[in-house]
């Protein structure tokens, strides 16, 4: 099975929304548009559709049909295998406990939900840990700068650093509350039946 640590995050959120369904590239790009998934990675159509065909050499999704429409080019429906949806679910597991790598973050936290409420809830403590001693890390550095009488001009980048630690602790203890106290619904199991429905990625959204 090739290695979920080389997957990129656009082949990662290719890969989530065949999750939902099977479809073909065109349905992927216009979903993940509609879903403004440009804010996290870019989506130009020409890495899709490379991203896509390479998934399929690594055997992580399959070819299941093509279509035709009138004057249409032809179109290659395509599936997720079990390889593939494993492999999401690890990269998952991988990326969610990072503080470094905040582009990866913000797909894995996307995707997240691709895992089980109690899973994320220990990945997100494995997270708390690193992000305090992060926060040790500057505020031991900005007492060491006043100590040494830096003026506070040479700072000020530092000093916006600590703030934006000290709101993501504080926002990530708020997400594992509703996690542990179940007022978050989490999975596709605890989606309500017609909110699902309205969601739902079907050929006649995109026809």
């Amino acid at each position: 099975m090739p290695d979920a640590s080389r997957l990129t995050p656009i082949a990662v959120m290719i890969l989530a929304t065949l999750r939902e369904a099977d479809m073909h590239t065109y349905e992927l790009v216009r979903l993940l548009k509609e879903r403004r998934d440009d804010r996290l990675v870019p989506l130009q159509k020409g890495t899709i559709y490379h991203t896509v065909a390479r998934l399929e050499r690594d055997g992580l999704l399959a070819e299941v049909g093509v279509d035709r429409e009138g004057n249409r080019p032809e179109r290659t429906t395509y599936t997720l295998l079990d390889a593939g949806r494993q492999a999401v679910e690890d990269w998952v597991r991988a990326e969610l406990p990072q503080i470094d790598r905040q582009s990866d973050f913000r797909v894995a936290l996307s995707e997240a939900h691709n895992l089980e409420r109690d899973e994320v809830v220990t990945l997100l403590d494995q997270r708390r840990t690193m992000l305090e001693a992060s926060i040790a890390e500057h505020r031991a550095g900005l007492e060491s700068a006043a100590d040494r009488d830096t003026p506070e001009q040479f700072l000020v980048e530092l000093q916006r650093q600590a703030a934006l630690l000290d709101a993501e602790l504080a926002w990530q203890d708020s997400l594992r509350a509703r996690l542990v106290d179940r007022t978050l619904p989490w999975g596709v199991a605890e989606i309500p039946e017609h909110i699902k429905n309205k969601h739902r990625v079907s050929r006649e959204t995109f026809a």
